[in-house]
């Protein structure tokens, strides 16, 4: 019998940025892959798609009739791994499973950045913490992406139960690689720069959680200082008219780039000068290694993702959160030290090249290899 694995999350594109390697390595194996998420995305590699309208948020009253699907079909197809992803998919996925993994189906989550972390509001451990650790006693693998997260995680996983660690969901860095001067050029002309505009990048959704405000109000402390000064965000979401106001407000408008989304992200990335990322929580801070791989010296705030991956002064900077105006003293050293972008950037390469895709999944190999022959009933 063919075996199978599901992968869950709380959307489709999920996996399409970011587990279409794990789909391809189980397809070459054998496997069945299907997939259940809320969205309407073609993913290759993928045997059997369940669009189900998972919300992200976890008291939305239509979860419920989402966990009954859920539970529907991971009993159905009898699947030997139910890998989950995303907090609310994670919660669904893994109390849908419940039955299942007592008939021997393996459940493993990959925290793609606990809620809970060093500096979060106490709301949230209140709300997440409890329920992480209650879902441990359904979780047969619990895998992480960052030290702190490592480490809290260990404490979370009852008798049994496995606790890994990897360097993230892998950076394709063929695609995200450096390029010369004269393609820079090129790129800048197709998406409508200016050969010698001074280009900050910054791809994330526009919220909260991202704080864009951040590097709009660093942006306008140098809008003076450096004219040809182009903060670029290459995303869509809730808060783009919020920070498009606030630009404005602080004249700063001229600055900043609201680009939308971007099917070819690593175009914008190599045509830019530094990348730049102002989240409060992050796991680990994919659009800083993919722009660490493109030879982009980053600068970013201190948080545990970011930290992760940046070593102050050597492959980038760490900027205390909300100091703009260390944000913007760290931008305007770059713009006047060239030799310094190019020194950060070339170290940020090699820092990239150890979160490559390549390593990611072997890494992830090696964890599902735990579980691939394992049919043994749970408790």
């Amino acid at each position: 019998m063919t075996k199978k694995i599901l992968f869950c999350a709380t959307v489709d594109y999920h996996f399409k940025a970011f587990h279409l390697p794990y789909f391809k390595w189980f397809k070459q194996l054998g496997w069945e892959v299907h997939v259940a998420a809320s969205g309407q995305t073609r993913l290759p590699y993928v045997d059997e798609k369940f669009s189900i309208p998972i919300r992200r948020s976890p008291f939305h009253p239509q979860n419920l009739a989402v966990y009954r699907q859920l539970k529907k079909v991971i009993e159905t197809n009898e699947y030997d791994i139910v890998h989950c992803h995303t907090p609310v998919g994670g919660v669904l996925a893994r109390l849908a499973s419940r039955h299942a993994r007592r008939n021997g189906t393996k459940v493993l989550y990959t925290a793609h950045g606990f809620h809970f972390c060093s500096g979060a509001p106490m709301k949230n451990w209140v709300l997440y913490y409890p329920v992480e650790k209650w879902l441990s006693a359904y979780t047969d693998c619990l895998i992480t992406i960052n030290e702190e997260d490592y480490t809290r995680a260990k404490g979370l996983q009852r008798p049994g139960g496995m606790t890994e660690k990897i360097h993230g969901i892998g950076v394709n860095t063929d695609r995200f690689r450096p390029v010369s001067l004269e393609e820079q050029h090129r790129l800048r002309e197709k998406h409508g720069f200016q050969k010698d505009d001074f280009i900050l990048i910054y791809p994330a959704e526009l919220n909260l959680n991202k704080n864009q405000k951040l590097l709009i109000e660093a942006a306008a402390l140098l809008k003076d200082k450096i004219p040809e000064l182009r903060l670029v965000f290459a995303g869509e979401g809730a808060m783009e008219q919020t920070y498009r106001y606030l630009a404005e407000k602080l004249g700063a408008s001229r600055n900043v780039c609201f680009y939308g989304f971007c099917r070819d992200i690593h175009e914008l990335i190599q045509l830019a000068d530094v990348s730049v990322a102002s989240s409060i929580r992050e796991g680990l801070g994919m659009n800083v290694l993919e722009g660490m791989a493109a030879e982009k010296p980053a600068i970013a705030t201190d948080n545990r993702g970011h930290r992760e991956i940046i070593r102050d002064g050597k492959n980038g900077f760490l900027i205390k959160m909300g100091d703009n105006a260390a944000f913007a003293d760290r931008i305007e050293q770059l713009y006047l030290e060239p030799e310094l972008r190019r020194s950060l950037g070339q170290e940020g390469r090699q820092t990239a090249l150890r979160f490559s895709e390549a390593r990611t999944v072997e890494e992830m190999a090696d964890i599902y290899s735990v579980y691939m022959d394992k049919k043994e009933k749970s408790v």
